[in-house]
């Protein structure tokens, strides 16, 4: 439904996750026979979920464990890991940094060149510890480096931006075909963000294995204030999924649609999976492990940006292990801990047995789904008020 907004203009009302829950079905079932797993091009995860691939969230350390876990972390590199071979004390002084010298000093930080020795090496670093590999480039530099993950022996490629188009249009350079790139490349491809079914369409027509939706939703991401552009994830997430259904009534070939930031707790995982995702994308749940190479802070792909960022450096807080926030057992009740526990125990309260049977899941507009009844959690800041 499409609303004025003025004269000769209309806009389409969308919803983020907090304005929508899921509706019991007929039927519950018991969380032992639910199946999480997830199941791209020849891999197979027992969690279908993947680390974002920021400097805050991934390390080849923090990689080969997710991986062990049964989730996929994705590596930036163009991040500190490629840029310094020792990048320990880098993340030291960010940690270290007042907010107000925050951003400047960190795009001094990240002007330090990227080396092409490091992109093959931390790729082998995560290989060794015998998980599936990921990593990311952009756009701009994926045809640059591509032969160098390619003789690393990477297992699945993430090109990713802000926002990343099947047309790019440049009359200063010549821009990746993406049409052209990807059906030649030798291993899978995941690209994104996007947020629109159109170009969730053209993404997925480009031979991608997997579709990233998301443009600005994360913690540490400001895109949407700085640029103005955005979809909440919802809406985002349920326009991608019917472009999936044409692209597969087209073509025969499923696109994996996965989500990409804006969710905190294991509930906003099982509304990204009942509007339409396969799996979904983390980043800020990962910065609060023990483990996180950032000290318990997070920051953006784009937030060190030399001529404009759109991102802040946020404090998450190292609470817990990954394995406590990603697998659990839980020992705070606010729904941040054992998130595909949550998962599963959401798919089984509603009867569901696989993800894909989740993604048919009844779903209501409930803007007051957090707040209904939760008085004293929201005055004394406990629970979901907190």
């Amino acid at each position: 439904m499409e609303f004025e907004i003025g004269i000769g203009k209309t806009a389409r009302r969308a919803y983020g996750f907090d304005e929508v829950a899921i509706v019991p079905s007929r039927r519950t079932r018991d969380p032992e026979d639910v199946n999480i797993s997830w199941e791209i091009d020849a891999y197979t995860f027992g969690l279908p979920m993947m680390a974002s691939a920021m400097d805050a969230a991934v390390s080849p350390t923090t990689a080969i464990e997710i991986g062990r876990l049964g989730g996929l972390a994705c590596l930036n590199l163009e991040g500190l890991w490629t840029r310094y071979e020792d990048p320990i004390p880098v993340y030291d002084e960010i940690a270290a940094l007042s907010d107000e010298k925050a951003t400047r000093r960190m795009q001094e930080l990240y002007s330090e060149p990227i080396k092409e020795e490091l992109i093959g090496k931390r790729i082998e670093e995560i290989k060794a510890g015998g998980v599936v590999s990921s990593a990311s480039l952009t756009p701009q530099r994926v045809e640059k480096y591509a032969h160098l993950v390619l003789e690393a022996g990477l297992d699945i490629l993430v090109i990713q931006g802000t926002v990343v188009s099947g047309e790019h249009v440049s009359s200063k350079v010549e821009p990746l075909n993406l049409k052209e790139f990807i059906p030649a490349f030798d291993i899978p491809v995941i690209v994104g963000g996007c947020a629109s079914y159109s170009t969730a369409l053209h993404l997925m027509r480009t031979g991608a294995v997997g579709v990233l939706v998301g443009v600005g939703p994360g913690n540490a991401c400001t895109s949407r204030g700085v640029l103005g552009v955005g979809v909440p994830q919802a809406t985002a997430i349920a326009d991608a999924a019917a472009a999936r259904r044409e692209h597969l009534h087209e073509t025969g070939r499923y696109c994996h649609v996965i989500a990409d930031g804006g969710m905190r707790t294991g509930g906003d995982i099982a509304k990204a999976i009942t509007c339409g995702a396969d799996a979904v994308m983390i980043g800020s749940p990962m910065t609060r492990a023990y483990e996180a190479p950032a000290r318990g802070y997070h920051w953006g792909m784009a937030t060190f940006h030399p001529t404009l960022p759109r991102g802040a450096r946020v404090k998450t807080e190292q609470v817990a292990s990954i394995e406590e926030i990603l697998t659990g057992p839980a020992h705070e009740n606010d729904g941040t801990f054992n998130l595909f526990g949550a998962l599963a125990t959401s798919m089984a309260t509603t009867g569901y047995e696989t993800i894909k049977e989740f993604q048919k899941a009844e779903l209501v507009i409930a803007p007051s789904i957090k707040t209904e009844g939760k008085t004293y959690q929201t005055q004394q800041r406990v629970g979901m008020g907190h």
